[in-house]
């Protein structure tokens, strides 16, 4: 990595909790498989690229599968009960996290079905966000021109040209995105992604570019996308 994290600790979270209804009523878009992996395993692989002092897993108190599985560098891997909500899971995580790692660490959060996120994508965030000494967020810019519409009738074109899609891994001290979670949830905001409750907290999030084959697993016609990403990597690496 271009950052020597000599004199800073590394950790991650997997919300892995989520029920996934729009991939399928029945069964969990983690669980599904890719090159004879699950996604998730491929996600947790991917982070386990960094020098992670340990990743935090939160999951289902019924989950029967994750046993089951060969999770990357499992001496590093963690375990929490997951929300009812993403943003629940990960405040779990983040107070599990907080009676083994210093609040001034640095905590990735990243989507369990996002089993593609690149190696350089990973370095370029953590080198930034300790560089800089800032919280920060993989995002890429909106490509397409996007319409608001109200009962499909088109009301006005949206300017794009300050708009970032967000992605994960999203990064932050420990402290501090525990801390901005915690209040939101009691001001009742709405957290749709780490980068949100730090915002609303007013602190600083920047953005570090992404690339588009960081795709979240939604819809079942992604598992498809995300193998034809994962084997196109394959050959450039």
């Amino acid at each position: 990595m271009k950052t020597a994290l000599t004199s800073t600790k590394l950790w991650a979270i997997i919300p892995a909790a989520g029920s996934g209804h729009r991939f399928s009523a029945t069964e969990l878009k983690q669980y599904q498989t890719l090159f004879n992996q699950t996604v998730l395993e491929h996600s947790v692989e991917r982070l386990n690229h960094l020098p992670l002092q340990g990743y935090v897993l939160a999951v289902r108190s019924d989950d029967t599968v994750l046993n089951t599985l060969s999770l990357s560098h499992s001496e590093r891997a963690h375990f929490c009960e997951g929300g009812a909500e993403r943003v629940d899971s990960v405040l779990n995580a983040l107070k599990y996290l907080s009676l083994i790692a210093h609040p001034d660490d640095y905590v990735l959060v990243h989507d369990a079905a996002r089993p593609c996120v690149t190696a350089q994508s990973l370095e370029a965030l953590v080198d930034y966000a300790v560089t800089q000494q800032t919280h920060a967020i993989l995002a890429t810019p909106v490509r397409d021109t996007l319409k608001k519409a109200h009962q499909q009738q088109i009301e006005t074109t949206v300017d794009r040209s300050h708009l970032w899609q967000a992605q994960t891994p999203q990064i932050a001290k420990i402290g501090r995105l525990k801390q901005a979670i915690e209040q939101a949830l009691i001001a009742n905001v709405t957290i749709t992604d780490e980068a949100s409750a730090l915002e609303w907290a007013g602190q600083p999030v920047a953005v570090v570019m992404g690339r588009a084959d960081n795709i979240k697993i939604t819809y079942p016609e992604d598992l498809n996308l995300a193998e034809l990403i994962i084997t196109a990597q394959q050959k450039t690496e």
